[in-house]
Formats: structure tokens, sequence, C-alpha cells
């Protein structure tokens, strides 16, 4: 990946409003990868004082940065998380996206959230290529 390109990737997530809202970082971005992080907060609890919903939001940004690293769009189609264990409050929490496979109309991902200590949460995910490119991209 080019590093104009890349630095596109940084900005974006930078401004998106849905990432600034839970102050989720774009660390590192290649094709067909992604590392964010933030940190959890107990403003992100749900109702039972768990962490999943600010989970989630953490491997789905991950996910949408590794899958749409390539010319065109790519769309969920799947998601499939284990949590194996909640994360403790104020912990930087870590999501790690990596392609696994690629074809010319689907596409499938590995993603990790982990804790400085620990694996927290781990999904299989799918998207589908549309035939469409990404409009941000010089």
């Amino acid at each position: 990946m080019d590093g104009k390109k890349r630095e596109t990737y940084f900005k974006r997530v930078e401004q998106e409003p849905f990432a600034r809202l839970l102050n989720i970082k774009l660390k590192e971005v290649s094709e067909g990868y992604a590392l964010c992080e933030m940190e959890y907060t107990e403003q992100m609890d749900n109702i039972y004082g768990s962490a999943l919903c600010a989970m989630f939001s953490l491997i789905d940004e991950a996910f949408e940065i590794s899958s749409n690293t390539h010319d065109n769009i790519a769309v969920a189609l799947n998601m499939n998380i284990t949590y194996m264990r909640p994360p403790k409050k104020n912990t930087i929490l870590t999501a790690e996206s990596k392609e696994i496979n690629r074809t010319k109309k689907t596409a499938s991902y590995y993603i990790t959230v982990q804790d400085s200590e620990n694996l927290i949460a781990v999904c299989q995910a799918l998207v589908f290529v549309k035939d469409v490119p990404i409009p941000f991209i010089p």
C-alpha cells in the first residue's frame, strides 16, 4: 500500500463520527489488514455493565478498514463473534483484522481483540465485494 493511500485511511478514521465518539484510533493499515485501539471506559457499558457493544464497535472498525483496503467497496455479510472474557475498565483494547481469503466477490477476515494480557474476543467475518470503487481513495 502506498503512503498516500495509507495516510488517507488514517485521516478518514480520525474524521469518522462513530470512531470519534468511542475514541477508536487506527494504529496500522496495509492491504487486507488493520489494527485499531480504544480505551474501554465505564461510559461504554451497556445496561449490564458489560463492554459487548463497545467491543463489537472496535471489531467492526478494524474489519471495515481491513476489508476496504483494496480497490472496491466491501460490505459486511456476516460477523461471528466469540467473547472469551470481559475486559477490565480503563484498559486499552486492540482489534487486529487479517484477511484470510479473498475472491472476486467475497473476502474472509479473522479479527482478535486483546488487552495487554489476554485474548478478549475473536471474530470470523465475511464481506461482499461490490463493483464500486472506493470513492475517497486517490
